[in-house]
Formats: structure tokens, C-alpha cells, sequence
């Protein structure tokens, strides 16, 4: 493919509560197996992009230990290949990245010693599947200076922590607002976007000169009626991961059979893999439509619910409707009913914790081996 990718991978969000103390949006555990980049690389390398950059910031430590091999996700080539960018203090420069758009002007160089004529952005915290391939081919037919991946959300949707669009019928974004506190539309960005990398140069340049920095106000929305913006409606499965109840609610999604089927079906998301023995399930267990990864060890009812790797159950415990990420250990007589419970936690035996009608995050904090 004739297009470069950067992966905007540096974000944060209040909205996570605890779970982004930890790691990055972009490395939260999504569907039992998978990190939220994985998604964003797999479609890079699926659309035969063979060049791409990962921007990193905040709590980057997960990120950076999952970003590194790029055998994974078939970028080790001699040309091209999977570069992993983080904030370096210079002679000029000791600000960490101040936006979007700061972000990819301090890797310029990067952009300026590639030859591929196009650039693929993308954020690393969305779970979809899309060939990029088809967002070029129409970018390039409607003759776009940018293009703008769009979905259309359901109509009880929050749309107001995305960016909200509206385009005319021949797709030409006629209106582009922020995070609106009243949304005019239920079509937003999807936080992917298509350009020349000329340009993209250019208005990097120029955004650094006049100390803007985000990519989304100062370029998609200060240029709207300057160049040719269009949108691509993206008709299949996509969701963000930047809330706790967006994040439960993705990852229940993949107790749905129709959504695990189409994650399944080619082209495949790929993932870093480590050697684990398959889950055992003791005397005891029993469990309902429910995703239990490998390294588990179950010795009670599991319902609805997603357990990550490396989780153990212990016995009459009762999990129900929760998220259990990874090298949990989960002591006796414990009930688990909405909850999230944050990785390598342990909850002590004889524990109650229930989200009631919304979701709550675990983090006990609880040292396992104690002498």
C-alpha cells in the first residue's frame, strides 16, 4: 500500500478511573486475548501498510513491553517495519507532547524521510476492523485533501466526547464540532483519518509556528472551509474504549456469537502471544456464556462474564456480569457481580463487590504473599 501509518497511542482519559493508572488506553486488555492497539495494527498490516508509527506518552511502560517485537503483527521487514515513538527532551525542546498534533510535528522527521505518498492516522484505543486500502481508494476519488472515517451512531447514543460531523450528499464534511455539549448529529469521527504526506507536512510546520497543537481543532476543524474534507462511512463493527462503561460494554460485546464471528473471520486480528497452558475447569465450576482465557483456573460459577489470562477462582465464589483482566487471584466464598477488577489484583476471601446498576472498578491493592 501506498500509505504510511501513525498510531496515536499517548492518550488518557479521567474517564477510565482507575484503570489508566496503570497503563495506556491504547494497552487495555479488549475480548479476553487482545490489547486495544492490536486492532489498529492488525488493520495496518492487514491493508499491507508497511511502515508504521506508534506514538506513546502516558504510562507507556504495558505499551512499550507489548510493542516490542513487531514479528507479532508481521511488520519485521527490511523495509518499512513498526517504530515506536516516545517524548525526547532535545537542545530545543523538553515539553512532553501537547496534543495530537505536537505529537506528530516532534516526529517530522520521520514523515520527512518516508517516501510513501500517503499518511493513515489512526487512534490506538478504538476496536474495529477496516481496510484501508478502500478508505484510500475513495480519498483519492473525491480528489480530498483530508478524509475523515466516520460512523454513524446509534440515536440514544452520548455522542458528546466524540467529534460530531456533518456532510452533505456528496460525503463533503460541511460541519465539524469537538466534544459538543449538544450534538446537532449522531455522526462522529472515528479518530481515523487519510492525507498527503506533503501536506500533513505543511500544516504540521504551520501549526507549530502559530503553537497550536491539536490535530483535530487546529487542522480538521481550522481548515474545514479551506480544503476538501470528505467523510467515509464506516458501516461495520467499531467502538472506543475511553470510559469505563464504553470499555465494559466492548468488551461484553464479545459474548455476543455475532461479534466473535466476525473478529474470527479473515482478515484475522493479531495479537502478542505468550505460551500458556489451556484454562482448567476443577470440580465445582460451572460456566455460562461466559469467555475464560488461557492460564485460568476456575473452581466456581462463572456467568456472563470475561476472565483475562492467568486468573484464578477459588472455591464457592460466584462471578457474574464482570471483567476479570489479568493475574487476578480471587480468594474463596468471594461474589463478583458488575464489576471490573483491575490486573494482578487479589481479593481476599469471603469479599463482596457488586456494581449495583452501574459498573464499578476493583482495585484492592491486596499483597498476595505476605511473610
Amino acid at each position: 500500500m501506498k500509505a504510511l501509518g501513525i498510531i496515536l497511542a499517548g492518550g488518557n482519559s479521567s474517564k477510565m478511573q482507575e484503570l489508566s493508572s496503570k497503563r495506556a488506553i491504547a494497552a487495555m486488555p479488549v475480548g479476553g486475548s487482545f490489547r486495544s492497539i492490536d486492532f489498529t495494527l492488525s488493520n495496518m498490516s492487514n491493508s499491507h501498510i508497511q511502515k508504521v508509527a506508534v506514538l506513546t506518552q502516558y504510562n507507556a511502560r504495558s505499551l512499550n513491553e507489548h510493542l516490542s517485537s513487531s514479528k507479532w503483527w508481521d511488520f519485521g521487514r527490511k523495509q518499512g517495519g513498526l517504530y515506536v515513538f516516545n517524548p525526547t527532551v532535545t537542545s530545543e525542546n523538553s515539553w512532553w507532547y501537547r496534543g495530537t498534533a505536537d505529537a506528530i510535528y516532534r516526529n517530522i522527521d520521520f514523515l520527512k524521510r518516508s517516501h510513501e505518498p500517503y499518511v493513515v492516522i489512526a487512534d490506538g484505543d478504538c476496536v474495529y476492523k477496516m481496510d484501508y486500502n478502500e478508505l484510500l481508494e475513495f480519498h483519492i476519488a473525491k480528489k480530498a485533501d483530508i478524509t475523515v472515517v466516520c460512523k454513524e451512531m446509534p440515536k440514544d447514543e452520548d455522542v458528546s466526547r466524540f467529534g460530531v460531523v456533518r456532510m452533505n450528499e456528496n460525503s463533503r464534511i460541511v460541519e465539524f464540532e469537538e466534544k459538543p455539549m449538544v450534538a446537532q448529529s449522531n455522526t462522529i469521527s472515528a479518530g481515523i483519518y487519510v492525507l498527503r504526506r506533503r501536506q500533513l507536512i505543511e500544516m504540521l510546520e504551520r501549526c507549530a509556528q502559530e503553537n497550536r497543537y491539536n490535530f483535530v481543532t487546529d487542522i480538521l476543524i481550522r481548515y474545514k472551509n479551506m480544503k476538501r474534507i470528505y467523510g467515509y462511512k464506516l458501516e461495520s463493527y467499531w467502538s472506543n474504549i475511553a470510559t469505563v462503561e464504553s470499555y465494559y460494554k466492548t468488551n461484553m460485546d464479545f459474548l455476543k456469537p455475532e461479534v466473535r464471528a466476525y473478529f474470527r473471520e479473515e482478515p484475522k486480528i493479531y495479537s502478542k502471544i505468550e505460551d500458556l497452558p489451556p484454562a482448567k475447569y476443577n470440580v465445582g465450576s460451572e460456566v455460562h456464556n461466559s469467555l475464560v482465557a488461557s492460564g485460568c483456573i476456575i473452581n466456581s460459577k462463572v456467568e456472563n462474564s470475561i476472565l483475562f489470562k492467568k486468573v484464578f477462582v477459588g472455591k464457592n465464589c460466584v462471578i457474574k456480569n464482570s471483567i476479570i483482566l489479568n493475574d487476578v487471584y480471587i480468594g474463596d466464598n468471594t461474589h463478583i457481580e458488575n464489576c471490573i477488577v483491575e490486573s494482578r489484583d487479589t481479593l481476599r476471601a469471603n469479599t463482596y463487590f457488586s456494581g449495583g446498576d452501574g459498573i464499578k472498578v476493583v482495585c484492592e491493592n491486596n499483597e498476595r504473599y505476605v511473610m
